[in-house]
Protein backbone atom coordinates (compact mmCIF):
# COMPACT_ATOMS: atom_id res chain seq x y z
CA UNK A 1 0.00 0.00 0.00
CA UNK A 2 1.18 3.79 -0.80
CA UNK A 3 -0.13 6.10 1.90
CA UNK A 4 -0.16 9.23 2.96
CA UNK A 5 -2.01 11.62 5.18
CA UNK A 6 -4.02 14.78 4.24
CA UNK A 7 -6.99 17.26 4.17
CA UNK A 8 -10.12 16.87 2.10
CA UNK A 9 -11.04 20.58 0.36
CA UNK A 10 -13.88 21.96 0.96
CA UNK A 11 -16.60 22.56 -2.03
CA UNK A 12 -16.22 26.47 -2.42
CA UNK A 13 -12.55 26.38 -3.16
CA UNK A 14 -13.05 22.87 -5.27
CA UNK A 15 -15.53 24.94 -7.33
CA UNK A 16 -12.79 27.57 -8.29
CA UNK A 17 -10.11 25.50 -8.50
CA UNK A 18 -12.17 23.83 -11.11
CA UNK A 19 -12.97 27.15 -13.22
CA UNK A 20 -9.03 27.97 -13.03
CA UNK A 21 -7.69 24.53 -14.26
CA UNK A 22 -10.44 24.81 -16.94
CA UNK A 23 -8.67 28.11 -18.11
CA UNK A 24 -4.85 26.48 -17.35
CA UNK A 25 -5.29 22.98 -19.09
CA UNK A 26 -5.06 23.94 -22.71
CA UNK A 27 -2.25 26.13 -22.53
CA UNK A 28 -0.08 22.71 -21.61
CA UNK A 29 0.04 19.09 -21.95
CA UNK A 30 0.48 18.23 -18.74
CA UNK A 31 -0.41 15.38 -16.50
CA UNK A 32 -3.40 17.32 -14.63
CA UNK A 33 -4.37 16.23 -11.17
CA UNK A 34 -8.08 15.16 -11.41
CA UNK A 35 -10.39 17.17 -8.95
CA UNK A 36 -11.18 14.14 -7.06
CA UNK A 37 -7.54 13.70 -6.37
CA UNK A 38 -7.06 17.41 -5.43
CA UNK A 39 -6.02 17.66 -1.26
CA UNK A 40 -3.37 18.84 0.89
CA UNK A 41 -0.73 16.73 1.86
CA UNK A 42 0.30 16.59 5.60
CA UNK A 43 2.00 13.89 5.99
CA UNK A 44 3.38 11.18 3.18
CA UNK A 45 4.02 7.54 4.14
CA UNK A 46 4.71 5.62 1.18
CA UNK A 47 4.74 2.20 1.09
CA UNK A 48 3.19 0.77 3.79
CA UNK A 49 2.38 -3.12 5.05
CA UNK A 50 -1.67 -4.16 4.79
CA UNK A 51 -0.68 -6.01 8.04
CA UNK A 52 0.61 -2.92 10.16
CA UNK A 53 -2.54 -0.70 8.80
CA UNK A 54 -4.44 -0.92 11.86
CA UNK A 55 -1.34 0.14 14.02
CA UNK A 56 -1.22 3.05 11.49
CA UNK A 57 -4.88 3.90 12.23
CA UNK A 58 -4.37 3.65 15.81
CA UNK A 59 -1.28 5.78 15.84
CA UNK A 60 -2.88 8.43 14.07
CA UNK A 61 -6.11 8.33 16.20
CA UNK A 62 -4.10 8.97 19.36
CA UNK A 63 -2.70 12.85 17.39
CA UNK A 64 -2.93 15.68 19.24
CA UNK A 65 -5.18 17.78 17.09
CA UNK A 66 -4.98 21.60 17.60
CA UNK A 67 -8.35 22.07 16.29
CA UNK A 68 -10.11 23.81 12.85
CA UNK A 69 -7.68 24.78 10.62
CA UNK A 70 -7.97 27.41 8.38
CA UNK A 71 -7.06 26.79 5.02
CA UNK A 72 -6.61 29.40 2.48
CA UNK A 73 -5.45 29.35 -0.86
CA UNK A 74 -3.30 31.90 -1.76
CA UNK A 75 -1.43 31.85 -5.12
CA UNK A 76 0.61 29.50 -7.96
CA UNK A 77 4.32 28.26 -7.40
CA UNK A 78 6.34 25.38 -8.69
CA UNK A 79 8.51 22.66 -7.01
CA UNK A 80 11.18 22.29 -6.80
CA UNK A 81 11.54 25.99 -7.99
CA UNK A 82 9.91 28.09 -11.39
CA UNK A 83 13.00 27.71 -13.37
CA UNK A 84 13.17 24.00 -13.60
CA UNK A 85 9.79 22.79 -12.27
CA UNK A 86 8.46 19.31 -11.78
CA UNK A 87 4.94 20.07 -10.80
CA UNK A 88 3.09 22.74 -10.44
CA UNK A 89 0.70 23.70 -7.49
CA UNK A 90 -1.40 25.99 -5.16
CA UNK A 91 0.39 27.58 -2.16
CA UNK A 92 -1.80 27.37 0.90
CA UNK A 93 -1.12 29.66 3.44
CA UNK A 94 0.99 28.50 6.56
CA UNK A 95 -1.57 28.57 9.00
CA UNK A 96 0.62 27.50 12.51
CA UNK A 97 -2.46 25.10 13.23
CA UNK A 98 -1.57 23.54 9.66
CA UNK A 99 2.25 23.43 10.44
CA UNK A 100 1.59 21.97 14.11
CA UNK A 101 -0.21 19.20 12.53
CA UNK A 102 1.66 17.98 10.44
CA UNK A 103 4.38 17.63 13.04
CA UNK A 104 2.35 15.54 15.31
CA UNK A 105 1.68 13.93 12.75
CA UNK A 106 5.41 12.90 11.57
CA UNK A 107 5.89 12.56 15.00
CA UNK A 108 3.27 9.57 14.89
CA UNK A 109 4.74 8.05 11.99
CA UNK A 110 8.37 8.31 13.34
CA UNK A 111 7.49 6.50 16.41
CA UNK A 112 6.61 3.34 13.58
CA UNK A 113 9.15 3.41 12.09
CA UNK A 114 8.80 6.06 9.47
CA UNK A 115 11.30 8.42 8.11
CA UNK A 116 11.38 12.16 8.91
CA UNK A 117 11.09 14.49 5.87
CA UNK A 118 14.24 16.51 5.33
CA UNK A 119 12.69 19.19 3.91
CA UNK A 120 10.48 22.05 5.62
CA UNK A 121 6.39 21.63 5.37
CA UNK A 122 5.21 23.51 2.58
CA UNK A 123 1.70 23.12 2.36
CA UNK A 124 0.41 22.87 -1.15
CA UNK A 125 -1.97 21.23 -3.60
CA UNK A 126 -0.83 19.90 -6.45
CA UNK A 127 -2.13 20.65 -9.90
CA UNK A 128 -0.15 19.14 -12.63
CA UNK A 129 2.79 16.93 -13.11
CA UNK A 130 5.44 18.47 -15.51
CA UNK A 131 7.90 16.67 -17.89
CA UNK A 132 9.71 18.61 -20.28
CA UNK A 133 6.41 20.19 -21.88
CA UNK A 134 6.69 23.73 -23.30
CA UNK A 135 4.98 25.72 -19.91
CA UNK A 136 5.17 29.09 -21.89
CA UNK A 137 1.95 29.52 -22.30
CA UNK A 138 0.78 28.05 -18.85
CA UNK A 139 3.14 31.06 -17.52
CA UNK A 140 1.13 33.76 -19.41
CA UNK A 141 -1.90 32.41 -18.30
CA UNK A 142 -1.29 32.05 -14.70
CA UNK A 143 0.29 35.82 -14.45
CA UNK A 144 -2.89 36.79 -16.43
CA UNK A 145 -4.39 35.01 -13.28
CA UNK A 146 -2.90 35.94 -9.94
CA UNK A 147 -5.87 38.26 -9.38
CA UNK A 148 -8.18 35.73 -8.06
CA UNK A 149 -6.19 34.78 -4.90
CA UNK A 150 -6.51 34.49 -2.18
CA UNK A 151 -9.70 32.24 -2.76
CA UNK A 152 -12.31 31.36 0.23
CA UNK A 153 -10.88 30.67 3.40
CA UNK A 154 -12.22 27.59 4.60
CA UNK A 155 -12.02 25.44 7.99
CA UNK A 156 -11.13 21.77 8.13
CA UNK A 157 -12.36 19.92 10.51
CA UNK A 158 -10.93 16.93 10.14
CA UNK A 159 -7.58 15.19 8.44
CA UNK A 160 -7.59 11.39 6.58
CA UNK A 161 -5.49 8.20 5.79
CA UNK A 162 -5.55 8.60 2.40
CA UNK A 163 -3.82 5.65 0.01
CA UNK A 164 -2.68 5.88 -3.26
CA UNK A 165 -3.52 3.67 -5.88
CA UNK A 166 -1.69 3.62 -9.92
CA UNK A 167 -4.06 3.05 -12.27
CA UNK A 168 -3.59 2.69 -16.27
CA UNK A 169 -4.51 6.36 -16.68
CA UNK A 170 -2.40 7.72 -13.00
CA UNK A 171 -3.29 7.41 -9.39
CA UNK A 172 -6.29 7.04 -7.72
CA UNK A 173 -6.80 8.60 -3.44
CA UNK A 174 -9.06 6.99 -1.93
CA UNK A 175 -9.52 7.73 2.32
CA UNK A 176 -8.54 5.06 4.29
CA UNK A 177 -9.73 6.46 7.57
CA UNK A 178 -10.82 9.59 9.01
CA UNK A 179 -9.72 11.78 12.37
CA UNK A 180 -10.93 14.75 13.83
CA UNK A 181 -9.30 18.04 14.35
CA UNK A 182 -10.98 18.91 17.46
CA UNK A 183 -11.28 16.22 20.40
CA UNK A 184 -15.24 15.80 21.72
CA UNK A 185 -15.13 17.16 25.43
CA UNK A 186 -17.28 14.77 27.81
CA UNK A 187 -19.35 15.79 30.46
Amino acid sequence: MRLFTGLALDAVPVRRIERILATLRPSAQLKWSPLTNLHLTSAFIGAWPEARLDELREALSQVDAPGPIAITVQGFGFFPNPHHPHSLFLSVKPDPGLTTLAHRIEDALSNLGCRREARAYTPHITLARIARENITELREQIASMNNQFPLETFAAEEFHLYESRSTGTGSVYGKLATFPLSKEVSE
